[in-house]
């Protein structure tokens, strides 16, 4: 066992699975995050959130798999009574690309789903995440980096029911430069990171992502004006989380309380999962004490 203190994961990922009393924490391993080549991705699971037992291999790829390096932010969904993940991957002269593999359990094995990465071929992307929207259509959120277009942008593409690929464009929901508390890093280029939407209890939608702040890296809140996901997208003045973490996703405990995790510091290899409860209030959140 081990305590979430002790977990080396960047872009902490926690599902619950109500049926087994179980949580499910997934994240980037942080001793491979920027060098070497990882294993794979693992999981831990936990009845409190605060121990773990694991790490269990989620997923390993076999030979022949287009990616070597940098296997980021890998976060699992429950879709039509089977699991899916969301994973960034890159090689030696491809762009960065989002993943989806599945599982019929939250433990794995994960394998490759669809015929290969579902954003486009000659974007450099990121942090796929997967969104239902209130047709039950299925939508993947995404980063393209500004390593390419140096101001961060944040995209919508609707997925195939079986979530196999994507149908249409993607659609540009904003520019990470029009978040007031986003600044430019040392050389002009804005981030995006870490989308996770969320439904508010009056109804209004929201975006968790991540960017650079001005006391370092920083997770603020988008809002979309239509109440769904193509927007138009206004983003709050000040960052929700603005301590050095970010790349965070809510989450209910099977007793009912709102809780958020995200990484902190944003400093590897000593980036931990953070877990804090907070409530909802006056439209935004706060941390409960």
């Amino acid at each position: 066992m081990k305590h979430i203190s002790d977990i080396n994961f960047r872009d902490p990922f926690i599902l619950p699975v109500p049926e087994e009393g179980m949580y499910y924490l997934y994240g980037t391993e942080g001793a491979t995050a920027w060098k070497g080549q990882p294993q794979g991705f693992d999981v831990y699971r936990s009845k409190d959130l605060t121990q773990w037992e694991g790490p269990f291999p989620a997923f390993r790829p076999e030979a022949g798999f287009w990616a070597d390096h940098h296997y980021w932010a890998p976060e699992v969904h429950r879709y039509r009574n089977r699991y899916y993940m969301f994973a960034s991957f890159k090689a030696d002269g491809r762009p960065r690309a989002t993943q989806i593999l599945a599982s019929d359990h939250p433990i794995g094995p994960f394998a490759p789903h669809g015929a290969g990465p579902v954003t486009p071929d000659d974007w450099e992307c990121l942090d796929g995440t997967l969104f239902v929207d209130v047709n039950g259509v299925p939508w993947m959120v995404f980063c393209r980096e500004w390593l390419q277009v140096t101001d961060g942008e944040m995209y919508a593409v609707q997925l195939t029911p079986g979530l196999t690929g994507t149908i249409g464009d993607p659609v540009l929901l904003f520019k990470a430069s029009e978040a007031p508390w986003s600044v430019p890093g040392k050389e002009g280029q804005y981030v995006t990171d870490g989308p996770y939407l969320y439904r508010m209890q009056d109804g209004e939608l929201v975006m968790l992502w991540s960017s650079l702040g001005r006391d370092g890296y920083a997770m603020g809140l988008a809002r979309s004006e239509s109440g769904q996901l193509l927007g138009p997208w206004c983003h709050d003045p000040e960052p929700l989380f603005g301590e050095d973490g970010g790349h965070g996703m809510l989450f209910r405990d099977f007793h009912g309380s709102l809780l958020l995790t995200l990484h902190a510091p944003n400093v590897n290899p000593q980036e931990r999962p953070i877990v804090i409860e907070l409530e909802e209030a006056d439209r935004t959140f706060i941390r409960r004490r």
